[in-house]
């Protein structure tokens, strides 16, 4: 009997879980050398697989993050363009926790700030809040501009968003 992909893994189950995403994390943990095979599932033509795909790999990146070095443009330039707010929110969590040369670090600025301004999911807007802020840290231009764009997303409706722009807001002042 052959064994499932994990595409077929990802696409079992309860479409409102997370189905079996985290035992994929724990295959790919204990082989790296599958991570190209749920790397490949963020292009799925079923959003389903998609959406645990990206939560796997976000869960993936926690532990082994060099894993990613070789799909750091591939991150940047095709999954950014993702528009399914499982996979943005996913990615802006991805992309902070990676080392960035300079022009990916600018790339990388870029797509969150598209998403920022795009995005109407209240997911995408918090994780997109707090990778800008880790990006600030280190560069006085942007931290200028996302203070202003903190003050503004202190007054959100989503409470969660106003409660996370005051909390990196006070952060970033110190």
């Amino acid at each position: 009997m052959r064994s499932l992909t994990f595409e077929e893994v990802l696409a079992e189950g309860n479409r409102r879980s997370l189905g079996r995403a985290e035992e994929i994390v724990g295959i790919v943990i204990r082989h790296p050398d599958r991570f190209e095979e749920l790397f490949d599932c963020i292009f799925s033509e079923d959003e389903i697989v998609r959406m645990r795909a990206s939560d796997a790999l976000e869960k993936v990146c926690r532990q082994r993050p060099d894993l990613f070095q070789p799909y750091t443009s591939t991150l940047l330039t095709e999954v950014s363009k993702i528009n399914q707010p499982s996979v943005q929110w996913h990615l802006a969590q991805i992309i902070a926790r990676l080392t960035l040369n300079t022009k990916d670090k600018a790339t990388a600025i870029s797509v969150l700030k598209i998403n920022l301004l795009q995005s109407k999911d209240w997911i995408v807007l918090n994780w997109t809040l707090d990778s800008l802020a880790k990006f600030a840290l280190d560069d006085a231009r942007l931290r200028q501009w996302f203070i202003g764009v903190l003050r503004q997303y202190q007054g959100s409706d989503y409470k969660s968003i106003a409660s996370r722009a005051r909390k990196l807001l006070a952060q970033l002042e110190e």
